[in-house]
């Protein structure tokens, strides 16, 4: 095959695979391997070795009798993914159709069982269509003695039909855990065998099925988790397999045992700290107390202060994940702790307290289980049964466990590790954090905690901030419990939540909903707004017609320009239609349901509900003239927020200009101070930055600089190695003219990301992109305001918006969440800032000229900004005379490089807004960044838009 159709399916299977650069970059070197040597039964291992060894100078041997290869990648990023990439990749190219996956233990084994069957949720070749025409064949250790394989190669039928023949053609993935390999299995009764059951003779092929498969001439060996497999017995047992290609994926590329070694087989290694930066895992963060002092407390006493800002976390982290998945509608994920104990009677003890009443009032009584090891610290299969299932368990809160944990356990929940009596190197193991690290919605969602795995160590604290220092270090993040004012705090008390209606629906009479699923009763006045709503849907046939209205109106949304046209009579007409044609069929359903599977299901939510009443019909002119009601208040109380596509015209370059490093006299290190003091261009400001001696040595000392400039993407090497050795030589030279070149080394050694840091800032300011048009398309014109979730602090109630903070509560404003409003789009909202945010809500309330205003929900708006992240302005305000989009920000912000790329992403939003308004006769769009010290009582809206309205000057 010639190399170009080679790099062809390459790209096509990332493509269809949509693989992540790591998962991409490994295909390609084994593309880039394998169009330079071929695959034998009788390969020349040094010449393998030679050819490798120029490009891929980290492949040093290959640990066994035939060429194998370690694809080193981090937890989480997706090693089975890319087990499935490069087995497509082999096939399509007609380098191989037998492949032999081994597993090191039953679970793992299962779980790949599931992910190479077609049709399971996380089948490794969705999307491959010539596998999707001729599917693979599967053998397992399970099954391989009823011959299926070994038939299909070697035993056709004349017979066959072409459709059964196709396997023939298919690959055949066996799939084997490595016990196996070397198991007796001895059958009750018959004669014991010191052979291997898998090496035994089968009568269906006259050899045993190991020597059928060391016989195929293209047998691929692809090894999960391939530290496992470096003890005698399984090694050798691989050897006898004689594969022509050994393909290696681990996490931890080191053999196991008492003198742990680095294999040396490593073609490619994708750390964790790689895939922290890459933003492909969660981000680790360490937690414990202001002022606290470990030395206080007795081990019990740490303990039992461990656990419980556990559970505050815990808590803290539950209320924001429901409140995620509410606001953006994507699957609700329920958190759970993990409690990491000393031995099996530790964890007994641990569990006990936790489910004792003293504990949070017993609220975790049968929410906790123990998983334990064996007396070798082995974990058993079943236990790791036992484990997969907290994923999907919604009654499991907290796991104990003793021990670190093994490979297979790959949950996406686990999101509080409390590590009791272990030590720092104990607790940073990927073993410990590893488990942790996957994420829940297959990337970052740019909310902090839900992208956050969290570490309480009060008593290790020191330890592993002084290890984050390193330049590997997976923490860099720290968190305080018990801190309420400080945007790293988790607060003791478990936060409150409300599911709050729009206020459409709320002056319908929908009710707030709390974080227990119950509405709010009528009684409680402080869940009030100055609106009181007249429950105009007071059955529940009424209430259903509501529900169903909304549901129209959102579909009919995307064919109409603005929410006006709803009371057009055609349109009135059309979703009056719909709405009494679900009714009836609803009302069908009702008739059919039981009243006492009703009241079953009821019982769930409210402990005492009284008995339901029969759902009575409603007359169309009933539902004709509700819908009317409905739709009236949807049009009151909804800003017509137009969504928008934007696209760039054509293809966005960039470059960086010629340009020479500036400040360089302002550094001044020696390797004896330990310590670098960093002055910022931009605002003077100094920081001290400490460090420990250590790292690799480079060939050339400019080569401790840019290794660190290569972690940002805009960095191409082959294109911009020119720029990055002037500018990298300009600071050796510094460096070199106060001091040796030895002394110059080790400062590079030791603060080489640091100085690296200093050149980046410069860099960036000399970056240009070449201008390019962009077009906008209206998808459309309107959106019906969803019910939006609101966390705020245990101990607060809702606050009137115009009753003045005290200044000592201002830091605390985030926690809060006030109500009282008439003019906004909801009945409760929470701001971030009392003197930019609130104030501004005052202002937009007395505003006459104010029709009405909202602070969008998450993903209300797609306005794309820098690298293909979302903005969402704080305020989305209609006046008398057109739409504002308002931002207020702190004064000492406005001209941040983020806060002047969100402007221009705003301003080009407007400019399209604006065309489609002209087009349909709407209003205009206009975008204003207020200086939060400028927004006063005394102000008016059209004032503040006439002094702080940004104008497309900016887009260029």
């Amino acid at each position: 095959m010639s190399q170009n159709n080679a790099v062809k399916i390459v790209n096509r299977v990332s493509a269809r695979l949509s693989l992540r650069d790591p998962q991409d970059e490994s295909l390609c070197i084994l593309c880039d391997v394998l169009e330079q040597l071929d695959l034998s039964k009788d390969p020349d291992l040094n010449r393998w070795l030679a050819v490798l060894h120029q490009q891929y100078p980290t492949v040093k041997g290959f640990e066994r009798a035939f060429p194998s290869l370690c694809f080193a990648l981090a937890t989480g990023v997706g090693k089975t993914r890319l087990m499935g990439a490069m087995i497509a990749w082999l096939y399509l190219t007609g380098r191989s159709r037998h492949f032999f996956v081994l597993a090191p233990n039953l679970t793992i084994y299962e779980k790949l069982k599931m992910d190479f069957l077609p049709g399971s949720p996380k089948y490794v070749f969705q999307g491959i269509p010539e596998l999707a025409q001729t599917p693979p064949v599967l053998i397992t250790g399970d099954d391989y003695q009823e011959g299926r394989g070994v038939r299909l190669d070697y035993a056709i039928a004349e017979s066959k039909t072409g459709e059964l023949f196709g396997g023939e053609t298919a690959p055949h993935i066996n799939i084997f855990n490595i016990s196996k390999i070397n198991a007796l299995d001895n059958a009750k009764g018959a004669a014991k065998s010191k052979v291997a059951k898998i090496r035994r003779i089968q009568e269906y092929v006259g050899e045993s099925y190991f020597s059928y498969l060391a016989n195929l001439p293209d047998l691929v060996v692809l090894m999960d988790e391939s530290h496992r497999y470096y003890a005698s017995a399984g090694a050798q047992a691989l050897n006898d397999l004689n594969p022509v290609l050994g393909i290696e994926l681990t996490a931890t590329p080191k053999t196991v045992g008492a003198n742990p070694r680095d294999f040396r087989n490593i073609i490619y290694h994708y750390p964790l700290s790689r895939a922290l930066k890459d933003g492909y895992v969660k981000i680790p963060a360490v937690a414990t107390r202001k002022d606290f002092r470990a030395a206080n407390y007795s081990e019990e006493q740490l303990e039992k202060i461990k656990l419980e800002d556990g559970i505050h976390h815990h808590e803290y982290v539950k209320t924001e994940l429901t409140s995620f998945a509410n606001n953006t509608g994507n699957k609700l994920v329920k958190p759970f702790m993990l409690v990491v104990a000393q031995d099996t009677d530790h964890a007994d003890r641990l569990k006990a307290r936790i489910e004792h009443d003293e504990f949070f009032n017993g609220a975790y009584r049968g929410k906790v289980i123990t998983v334990h090891s064996n007396l070798t610290g082995e974990e058993s299969e079943e236990t790791m049964q036992r484990l997969l299932t907290v994923e999907h368990d919604k009654d499991t809160e907290i796991v104990i466990h003793v021990n670190k944990l093994k490979e297979g356990w790959d949950v996406t929940n686990l999101y509080t590790i409390v590590p009791l009596r272990a030590s720092a190197s104990e607790i940073l193991t990927e073993q410990t954090i590893g488990r942790g690290l996957r994420l829940p919605y297959g990337k970052r969602t740019g909310v902090e905690a839900v992208d956050r795995l969290t570490i309480i160590a009060h008593d290790r604290f020191q330890e592993i901030i002084d290890r984050a220092n390193n330049d590997d270090s997976i923490i860099k993040k720290v968190l305080y419990i018990g801190l309420d004012d400080d945007e790293n705090g988790i607060p003791e008390v478990k936060p409150q939540q409300i599911i709050v209606p729009s206020m459409a629906e709320y002056l319908l009479g929908n009710q707030i909903i709390d974080n227990s699923g119950l509405q709010l009763c009528e009684d409680k006045a402080i869940y009030r707004t100055n609106s009181t709503p007249k429950p105009i849907l007071g059955t529940e046939t009424e209430r259903k017609v509501a529900e169903l209205t909304f549901k129209v109106v959102s579909e009919e949304a995307k064919r109409l320009t603005s929410s006006q046209q709803l009371s057009m009579p055609e349109v009135k007409a059309n979703v009056t239609r719909r709405v009494q044609q679900a009714l009836r069929e609803w009302e069908v359903t009702q008739h059919q349901t039981s009243p006492s599977s009703t009241q079953i299901d009821l019982a769930e939510m409210i402990e005492e509900q009284p008995e339901q009443p029969s759902f009575p019909s409603m007359e169309d002119a009933e539902v004709q003239q509700l819908v009317g009601t409905i739709t009236e208040k949807l049009m009151e109380y909804t800003i017509d927020i137009p969504r928008i596509v934007v696209l760039p015209e054509r293809e966005v370059n960039y470059g960086f200009n010629d340009f020479n490093l500036s400040g360089l006299d302002r550094i001044a290190l020696k390797p004896g101070s330990k310590e670098l003091l960093l002055t910022h261009l931009e605002n003077n400001e100094q920081r001290t930055i400490s460090w420990q001696e250590g790292g690799e040595t480079e060939e050339r000392l400019e080569n401790y600089l840019i290794r660190y400039l290569l972690d940002h993407d805009e960095i191409d090497y082959d294109e911009h190695a020119d720029m990055l050795y002037k500018l990298a030589g300009q600071m050796v030279s510094h460096l070199c003219s106060y001091q040796p070149q030895e002394d110059a080394e080790s400062v590079l050694k030791n603060a080489g990301r640091q100085l690296a840091e200093f050149m980046w800032a410069q860099i960036k300011q000399n970056m240009w992109t070449t201008p390019t048009g962009y077009t906008g398309r209206i998808t459309q014109g309107f959106d019906v305001i969803h019910p939006a979730t609101f966390n705020f602090a245990g101990n607060e109630k809702p606050r009137d918006f115009r009753v003045a903070i005290p200044g000592g509560e201002k830091n605390k404003v985030r926690q809060m969440i006030f109500t009282g409003f008439n003019k906004c789009c909801y009945p409760y909202q929470k701001f971030d800032s009392v003197d930019g945010e609130l104030r501004l809500a005052q202002i937009l309330e007395n505003d006459a000229s104010v029709v009405r205003w909202m602070k969008p929900r998450p993903g209300q708006f797609r306005i794309e900004y820098t690298n293909g992240r979302n903005y969402e302005p704080d305020f989305v305000v209609e006046m008398n005379n057109g739409y504002c989009l308002i931002e207020p920000k702190k004064a000492n912000e406005i001209d941040t490089p983020e806060v002047q790329a969100k402007t221009r992403a705003a301003l080009r939003w407007c400019e399209f807004a604006n065309q489609n308004a002209a087009k349909n006769g709407g209003k205009v769009w206009r975008y204003a960044l207020i200086p939060h010290n400028e927004i006063e009582l005394s102000r008016t809206v059209s004032g503040l838009m006439a002094d702080f309205m940004m104008t497309n000057s900016l887009s260029a």
